[in-house]
């Protein structure tokens, strides 16, 4: 009898090993098939071997087993692109499935996989919708689809999943209606479906997710009404953000029952109003912010309760009042931002006191007093905007040993005294305005050494009483871009150390009353495009180095006592636009070469003893003249003749490129396509021809066209790429959005090259660009609402690229034209020719001192 058992032991065992080792194959062959759908899987799948059966739960990366059988399979941020087959729903035994941060594209159809838990799709490139059978996977307690390509209705099939957790379908295009039915999902604690373009109304049914604790509605929805009375009832809401999706009316009392939120999000919408006294209810919220809405009123006094508040603010509204004092006894207060409203008395003396305040901003108000004392009384400030009040008294002298500051502007008051010791020389310090003031004494020596101001790029201290000489520690100010000193009383000679200013792009010392010549080594400033030195006392003559600054567009020296000969070298910089040498002293001849011949006659006058054909005043000297032998008839004839041939023969060049240029075919290019497409090469082709140019520009011209599905792109020939290394920014541009994605950035399709040509091919945008909206026949169309819109979005691709892109990139030449329009007027950042990475976080060693468009700097290269 126990032999029987034990064969019969032996043989279930035999047979359950058997079945086991048939599932893992099972297994082993749905993973060797989604590698092969895989683009770029080397180096991250390297250890998938797949002629070894053996090494799956081993040692391939990425693959968890349980019991002989696949139940994890984590791809997270591995960067690889293609598509996922549907073989992965064979996969029967997974629990945990993650493809998140990587670039695939296509449909995903997830089904029969009861056991699967955790799902996550996130920051991928799927389209498509997500009507899955969700009672296949009916076990589902995580699904985050996040930021990918989904274009449909919210699923409603999701109400299958009784299970469900976390649902977040933010930064999709899903559109219609939020689902009043999503209000079934008893058990979710994590809502996100920020980031559409949902329309109607919130439905108040979201207010029986009483289990919920984080809540995200906004950013690019827009929904009509207000915000539901109803989430009154989540009173285990943390977190809750409706900000920017054009919500109206006030802001329900209701919401001052939900004692554990955290933080509560509703700037940028249309709220108003007054703030209801109900939110001081809330003793744990950390993070508030109204801001961006039209609430009028003063704040509650109930706000005395907020202990908790690290971040408060309520700046661009209509609110009135005095700031309360207990403002400054909030013991965790970090940021107070409540700048453009109508405050008015004094700003609390105690503020800064709790030694935490980071970032205070109560710029254009009606604010009057004094600075308090204490603003930076444990070194923790870094940002201190006061500008556009009625503040008078002096800056506090405390200021000035701030060593956290970076950002200080207090401009436009009635502030007097001296600059403290020290201030402008602070080591963090990257913006500093005091301009518009009563502020006087003189601008004292870098007494400490060991504090360099070596990121300071902005210094405005114009128009206020300031005296005394320039200092020499000018020149620690290694990073300095812009200098305004203009309307104060500076006397005393310019500093030779002014040329050591090597990043600098715009100097004012206008309006003073500086003596002496103006330094040569003005000239080592090769940045500069602004320089107006203009009604002071200076003399001597114009150094001719000053030609050496090749990209000045504006010089100004007027009304001065500068003599002798205005240098001819200035001529021939040609950037130079604007010139004002009126009301000097200057003689001799005006140069009438280069950009002499271009400049007005009232750039020159209040000097009686410059002469020339400009000024109308004929110079005395002997004119020699003889008249000049007529050409020949014969040589003219023969110029003519050779002008015709060489027309004739760059004719017939452009007729043959252009006939090679379609004869040559599909054969001999190659495409790589950036996501799944519908069309080839030759279809491409067939765009560029004349018919189709949208557009001309430095790099190339730009050709509209549609695809037999309908789908319509925009294609920019680039020539000359060759084996050349001046590549019209094709390189930079394919390396640069082949591998971003985001809502806001003009999406590459595919490229295209032969030995002569390079094709981008783009996602077409009908509204063309912002600079022929603004300035051509569509500007008209172009409200202020839509402006704002348009320059949030187009600020919001830039901050992708800033700050969340891998590696960081800065586009250098950011302009109304390279900031692209759908046919929704969605905003797109462009052109990515002069991109560079930011290496490390910092700026890309190859980065040269100006780029951009000829004439032209892109706002981003004059703010830090």
């Amino acid at each position: 009898m126990v032999p029987l058992i034990v064969l019969t032991l032996f043989s279930l065992l035999i047979t359950f090993s058997s079945c086991s080792s048939a599932s893992l194959i099972n297994d082993f062959h749905v993973l060797v098939t989604l590698k092969k759908g895989f683009e770029f899987p080397e180096p991250f799948l390297s250890s998938w071997n797949s002629s070894d059966l053996s090494s799956v739960c081993s040692s391939w990366v990425g693959i968890g087993c349980s019991k002989g059988r696949l139940v994890s399979l984590d791809l997270t941020d591995m960067n690889m692109g293609g598509s996922v087959s549907p073989q992965i729903s064979k996969l029967d035994r997974l629990t945990n499935l993650s493809l998140a941060g990587n670039n695939f594209t296509g449909r995903i159809v997830i089904g029969n996989l009861s056991n699967l838990r955790f799902l996550n799709i996130s920051n991928n490139q799927f389209h498509g919708n997500l009507d899955w059978n969700y009672e296949s996977i009916a076990n589902l307690e995580v699904l985050d689809a996040y930021n990918n390509n989904f274009t449909a209705v919210l699923p409603v099939g999701i109400l299958a999943l009784k299970k469900l957790r976390y649902l977040d379908l933010a930064g999709n295009y899903f559109y219609g209606e939020i689902p009043p039915s999503y209000g079934t999902l008893v058990g979710s604690q994590y809502l996100s479906l920020s980031g559409n373009d949902l329309r109607g109304k919130i439905p108040g049914e979201l207010g029986n997710l009483k289990n919920l604790k984080a809540l995200y509605l906004g950013y690019y929805n827009v929904f009509e009404g207000g915000i539901p009375v109803e989430f009154g009832n989540l009173v285990n809401l943390v977190t809750v953000d409706l900000s920017s999706c054009e919500l109206d009316g006030p802001i329900p009392h209701e919401l001052g029952n939900l004692q554990l939120l955290d933080a509560l999000y509703l700037h940028n919408n249309q709220l108003s109003g007054p703030i209801p006294k109900q939110l001081g209810n809330l003793t744990s919220l950390v993070y508030l912010d109204l801001s961006r809405n039209a609430l009028t009123g003063e704040i509650p006094s109930e706000f005395v309760n907020l202990k908790q508040l690290r971040l408060f603010n309520l700046f661009m509204n209509k609110l009135h009042g005095s700031i309360p004092d207990y403002v400054a006894e909030l013991p965790y207060l970090e940021t107070l931002a409540l700048w453009m409203n109508n405050f008015t008395g004094v700003i609390p003396k105690n503020l800064g006191q709790n030694g935490k305040l980071q970032l205070l901003d109560l710029s254009s108000n009606k604010l009057t007093g004094t600075i308090p004392l204490d603003l930076c009384a444990s070194n923790q400030l870094m940002i201190l905007v006061l500008m556009k009040n009625f503040l008078f008294g002096n800056i506090p002298q405390g200021l000035g040993r701030c060593y956290s500051l970076n950002r200080v502007r207090l401009g436009q008051n009635y502030l007097n005294g001296s600059i403290p010791n020290g201030f402008i020389y602070l080591p963090e310090l990257s913006l500093v305005e005091l301009q518009s003031n009563y502020l006087s004494g003189t601008l004292s020596e870098n007494g400490n050494s060991s504090s360099k101001p070596v990121k300071l790029g902005q210094l405005n201290l114009s128009n206020n009483l300031l005296s005394g000489p320039l200092p020499l520690s000018l020149s620690n100010f290694s990073s300095l871009e812009i200098l305004l000193l203009g309307g104060n009383q500076f006397s005393g000679s310019i500093p030779p150390s002014i040329g050591e200013l090597r990043q600098v792009l715009k100097l004012d010392l206008s309006k003073n009353s500086l003596s002496g010549t103006i330094p040569p080594e003005i000239g080592n400033c090769f940045h500069l495009t602004y320089l107006d030195m203009s009604q002071n006392n200076l003399s001597g003559s114009i150094p001719p180095q000053i030609s050496n600054v090749h990209i000045l567009s504006y010089l100004n020296v007027s009304r001065n006592l500068l003599n002798q000969a205005i240098p001819r070298s200035i001529g021939w910089m040609k950037s130079l636009t604007v010139i004002d040498f009126s009301f000097n002293d200057f003689s001799g001849k005006l140069p009438e070469s280069g950009q002499f011949a271009v400049f007005n006659a009232s750039s020159f006058a209040g000097n009686p003893k410059l002469c020339g054909s400009l000024l109308n005043n004929p110079c005395n000297f002997t004119a020699i003249t003889s008249t000049p032998r007529k050409a020949p008839g014969d040589f003219k004839l023969l110029f003519a003749l050779g002008l015709l041939i060489c027309s004739i023969i760059f004719a017939i060049a452009a007729i043959i490129k252009a006939k090679s240029f379609k004869k040559n075919g599909s054969s001999s290019w190659k495409m790589t396509a950036f996501q799944k497409l519908d069309f080839t090469v030759s279809d491409i082709l067939e765009c560029v021809k004349d018919g189709n140019v949208i557009g001309r520009g430095g790099a190339g011209i730009v050709y509209h066209g549609k695809m037999v599905n309908g789908m319509e792109i925009a294609v920019k020939k680039l020539l000359g790429l060759g084996t050349s290394n001046h590549d019209h920014g094709f390189r930079a541009e394919i390396q640069t959005l082949g591998n971003i994605r985001h809502r806001n950035i003009v999406r590459l399709l595919a490229f295209c090259t032969n030995k002569e040509t390079n094709l981008l091919v783009y996602e077409y945008m009908r509204n063309g660009s912002l600079g022929e909206a603004l300035h051509g026949k569509k500007g008209a169309f172009l409200g202020w609402n839509l402006r704002y819109k348009i320059a949030t979005e187009a600020a919001k691709g830039l901050c992708y690229l800033h700050h969340d892109c891998s590696p960081l990139i800065v586009h250098r030449d950011v302009k109304s034209n390279n900031i692209l329009l759908n046919s929704s007027f969605e905003a797109h950042v462009a052109d990515f020719g002069l991109a560079k990475f930011l290496v490390g976080g910092g700026a890309s060693e190859c980065m040269s001192a100006i780029a951009g468009s000829y004439g032209y700097i892109a706002p981003g290269m004059l703010l830090n």
